[in-house]
C-alpha cells in the first residue's frame, strides 16, 4: 500500500486536498480516501508530504537533494566531442591506453585552459579539478610525472601522426605552406635555447625556432623545432625531405616567404628535389630589376599586375604587383620614420651647439648620431656633415624619391607553369601564407605556446607537437562554429568581391554585419572562440546526492541555453558527452 496527498480540482472553488491510499484487490490497483486535509495549513501539508516521501518532516522538496560537486563541463564536451569526431585519439595511437587518454587530455587542456603542465595536472586531479576533463577521460588521478611521461610517449608517435595528417590533408599537386616563428624560452639549460632573431617580438632572451607546415587552408600537418639561432633558410632542407620522403609526395607546390625560399635554398634544396615553389623577390633584387629597365612603372598604368621573364631567372615566371593600399602604408611608415630620425639628429645638433658642455669630437658625434638613429634604419636617407665641433644634416631627397617610386611593388616568383597556375593565381597562392601567419598568432595567443619552460630538448619538441595538435583541434572548432564567431563564414563571397588578387582581402557582407552589430544572423551575440568556450563552460556536470534516502548519487548536466544548444548543433556534439 502507498499513501499520498492528492489535490482534486473543484470548479470555481479551491481544490480539495485528500489523503489517499493505493491498495491491490483481486489483482487490480484501487484507491480510497482516508482523510480530507483541505483545511490543513500549508506548512503542515508540506511536512506530511515529506514524511510520505521518506524525508525528515522538517525538510521541504528543495532540500531533498544536495549538489555534491559541480564541474565546468560544456567546453570539455565541445572540444573532446570534436576530437572524437576527428578521430584524434585513433590518429595518436590506434590502441586505447591510459597514455593515449593522457595525451588527449593534454591536447584538449591546451585548447580550453592553456598553462604549464603542473597547472594542467592540478586541473585534472579529482580533488582539485577545474573541469570535468579528468573525470570524462578517466585520468583524474594523474600527476605531473604522468603528464611528462605522456609527452615522451606522444613524441615517439609524432612521425606517424604527421604522416597520417599529411595523407588526410595533402595530395599530389596540392599547395604546401611553410613558415617559421620563434618562442621565448625560460632558463638556459636546454641545448635548443639560443639567442637569435626574435620573430615573436620578445627580444633579448633565449628562444627556440619552430617551422610549421600546413595545407592551403592553414590546417597544420607537421611541426619541427630548431635551435634559436637558426635562420629561416636553414630550416628549408628538412621540410623538403619531409615532403618528398616521409609524405611520399612528388608533385607539390611549396609556398614560402622571401626570407625563407631564397635563391640559395631554391638552388640547393628545393630544385634538386624536383619540387615546384612560389616565393617572392627581396627588395634589393626588385631595385635591380627597376634599374635594369625590366620593371617599369608604366606597366601599372592600366593594371596592378604584370608577368615577365628575366635571364637571371631561367625557367621562372616573375609576377610584378603594385598595391595602392600597400604603397600608401609604406609611404606613411617611411615618412614617420624619417621624421623621428630627423628629430633625433636635431637633438645631436643641439648637443653639439649648446654652450654648456657641448658634444665634441668627430668620433663621439658620429657615435651619438648612429646610436640615436640605428633602430629606425633611416640614416641612409640623410647626408651627415661631421666636424670636431660641428654637425649638420639634410635629407637625400632624390634617394628618398627613388625608393618611394617602388612603394607597394612586390614580385612573386615561381617555376609553376602558367597552365597549372595562371598569373592571378600565382599572387593568390603566395598570399595564402597569411593562413600560416594566422596559425602563429593562435600559437602565441590562444594556445599560449610561450614561454617554454622545459629543459630537455625532446620535451621542448613534444611541447610544440602538442601545441600543433591543439591547433589542429582548434582550427576545426573555429571552422564549425564560424556562424557564431567573428569569423567570415562566407569566404567565397568575400573572394568574389575582390577585384584583383593584388587588392586587399575583402570581407563578406555577412562578416561586416556581424562586426558592425556584434550580433549573428539569428540575433545572438557574436563571440570569439575563447569567449564562446567560456560560455559553454557554464554547462556543468553536477553530482546530485539525495538527502535522507538510501538512493545512490546520480549525475545530471545543466540544461543548455539556446545559444549553447546552437553551438553543440554546429559541432554535431552532445553536451552530455562523458556524463554517466
Amino acid at each position: 500500500m502507498c499513501m499520498y496527498v492528492a489535490r482534486i480540482p473543484n470548479r470555481g472553488s479551491p481544490p480539495a486536498i485528500l489523503l489517499r491510499e493505493n491498495y491491490r484487490e483481486a489483482g487490480k490497483v484501487k484507491s480510497r480516501t482516508l482523510a480530507n486535509l483541505t483545511r490543513w495549513p500549508a506548512e503542515k501539508l508540506e511536512a506530511l508530504e515529506a514524511v510520505l516521501k521518506g524525508l525528515p518532516p522538517t525538510m521541504g522538496l528543495e532540500r531533498a537533494f544536495e549538489v555534491a560537486r559541480s564541474l565546468p563541463h560544456g567546453h570539455v564536451a565541445a572540444a573532446l566531442g570534436t576530437a572524437e569526431r576527428l578521430g584524434l585519439a585513433e590518429l595518436i595511437d590506434p590502441e586505447p591506453s591510459r597514455q593515449r587518454d593522457l595525451a588527449l587530455a593534454l591536447v584538449v587542456a591546451r585548447v580550453i585552459a592553456p598553462g604549464p603542465k603542473l597547472a594542467t595536472a592540478r586541473g585534472l586531479r579529482a580533488e582539485t579539478a577545474s573541469s570535468s576533463l579528468g573525470k570524462v577521460l578517466g585520468v583524474s588521478k594523474a600527476d605531473e610525472d604522468d603528464l611528462y611521461d605522456a609527452m615522451d610517449w606522444l613524441l615517439e608517435r609524432q612521425g606517424r601522426v604527421e604522416d597520417a595528417l599529411a595523407a588526410r590533408h595533402l595530395s599530389e599537386g596540392t599547395l604546401v605552406l611553410y613558415d617559421v616563428s620563434s618562442a621565448a624560452f625560460e632558463g638556459r639549460c636546454c641545448p635548443l635555447a639560443k639567442i637569435g632573431y626574435a620573430r615573436d617580438g620578445v627580444k633579448g632572451r633565449a628562444q627556440v625556432v619552430y617551422g610549421l607546415l600546413t595545407n592551403k587552408d592553414g590546417v597544420p600537418v607537421a611541426v619541427e623545432v630548431f635551435e634559436g639561432s637558426t635562420g629561416d633558410p636553414g630550416t628549408v632542407a628538412a621540410q623538403v625531405q619531409k615532403v618528398k620522403q616521409r609524405f611520399g609526395l612528388s608533385h607539390v607546390v611549396l609556398v614560402g616567404d622571401r626570407g625563407m625560399l631564397t635563391m640559395a635554398r631554391i638552388d640547393k634544396d628545393v630544385a634538386p628535389a624536383g619540387l615546384e615553389w612560389v616565393t617572392a623577390l627581396r627588395a634589393p633584387t626588385i631595385k635591380s630589376l627597376a634599374e635594369g629597365g625590366h620593371l617599369q612603372l608604366s606597366m601599372f598604368d592600366q593594371t596592378d599586375l604584370a608577368e615577365i621573364t628575366h635571364p637571371d631567372f631561367p625557367g621562372e615566371r616573375l609576377v610584378l604587383c603594385r598595391g595602392p593600399a600597400l604603397a600608401a602604408e609604406r609611404a606613411r611608415k617611411r615618412d614617420d620614420l624619417l621624421d623621428v630620425t630627423e628629430a633625433k639628429l636635431g637633438e645631436v645638433k643641439v648637443a653639439v651647439e649648446r654652450e654648456r658642455r657641448p658634444l665634441r669630437g668627430k668620433d663621439k658625434i658620429a657615435m651619438r648620431a648612429l646610436r640615436d638613429t640605428a633602430k629606425y634604419k633611416m640614416a641612409k636617407h640623410f647626408s651627415l656633415t661631421i666636424g670636431d665641433d660641428s654637425f649638420s644634416f639634410s635629407r637625400k631627397e632624390d634617394q628618398i624619391a627613388a625608393e618611394a617610386a617602388l612603394d607597394g611593388i612586390y614580385v612573386v616568383r615561381t617555376n609553376v607553369s602558367a597552365a597549372q597556375l595562371p598569373t592571378g593565381e600565382v599572387v593568390a597562392t603566395y598570399k595564402r601564407l597569411a593562413n600560416v601567419e594566422r596559425a602563429f598568432r593562435i600559437f602565441n595567443g590562444d594556445l599560449d605556446v610561450r614561454p617554454v619552460h622545459h629543459h630537455k630538448a625532446d620535451r621542448v619538441r613534444a611541447h610544440f607537437f602538442l601545441c600543433m595538435l591543439a591547433h589542429y583541434l582548434e582550427w576545426h572548432l573555429i571552422d564549425h562554429l564560424a556562424p557564431m564567431l567573428f569569423v567570415d563564414e562566407d569566404k567565397a563571397a568575400a573572394e568574389a568581391a575582390r577585384k584583383s588578387p593584388v587588392a586587399p582581402a575583402q570581407r563578406s557582407a555577412m562578416a561586416k554585419a556581424k562586426d558592425a552589430t556584434k550580433r549573428t544572423a539569428t540575433g545572438a551575440p557574436v563571440h570569439s572562440l575563447q569567449t564562446l568556450l567560456a560560455d559553454l563552460a557554464t554547462i556543468c556536470l553536477n553530482r546530485i546526492q539525495p538527502t535522507g534516502q538510501a538512493a545512490r548519487a546520480f549525475e545530471i548536466v545543466t540544461t543548455p541555453t539556446p545559444l549553447q544548444r546552437r553551438a553543440f548543433e554546429l559541432l554535431e556534439v552532445s553536451p552530455r558527452l562523458g556524463a554517466a
